[in-house]
C-alpha cells in the first residue's frame, strides 16, 4: 500500500493551500483516512480524519473552520483544504490510513499506512 502526499508549500500568513494523499495498493473506500503534522523538534499531531463514506469526520481544535478533509473514493484521493493559514501551522504533513474503518482515531498508532509527507511553511 502506498500513500503519496503532495500540494505542501511556502504561503504568507492568511493564504490558502489544498494538501492531496493519493493511495494505491488498497481498496480506498475501506480506509478510515486522516492527516497529521509534525512541526520541527515536536510530536506528530492529528488534524483531521475522515471515515470511508465521508459521512464522518474529526478535527483538531486548532483547525476547526480553516481546514475542509474530503475525499474522493472513485479517485481513491484524500483532500486537505486550508485555508487563513497561520505560522504555526507550519510542518510537514503526513497522511495516513486505518484499516478499522468503523471509527475515527485521533491517535498516531491506530494508523497502518503512511505517506511520506509534504513540507507546509507558513510565513508571517
Amino acid at each position: 500500500v502506498q500513500l503519496q502526499a503532495s500540494g505542501g508549500g511556502l504561503v504568507q500568513a492568511g493564504d490558502s493551500l489544498r494538501l492531496s494523499c493519493v493511495v494505491s495498493g488498497r481498496t480506498f473506500s475501506n480506509l478510515v483516512m486522516g492527516w497529521f503534522r509534525q512541526a520541527s523538534g515536536k510530536e506528530r499531531e492529528f488534524i483531521a480524519a475522515i471515515r470511508w463514506n465521508g459521512g464522518s469526520t474529526d478535527y483538531t481544535d486548532s483547525v476547526k473552520g480553516r481546514f475542509t478533509i474530503s475525499r474522493d473514493n472513485a479517485k481513491n484521493t484524500m483532500y486537505l483544504q486550508m485555508t487563513s493559514l497561520k505560522p504555526e501551522d507550519t510542518a510537514v504533513y503526513y497522511c495516513a490510513g486505518d484499516i478499522n474503518w468503523r471509527t475515527i482515531s485521533r491517535n498516531v498508532i491506530a494508523y497502518n499506512y503512511w505517506g511520506q509527507g509534504t513540507q507546509v511553511t507558513v510565513s508571517s
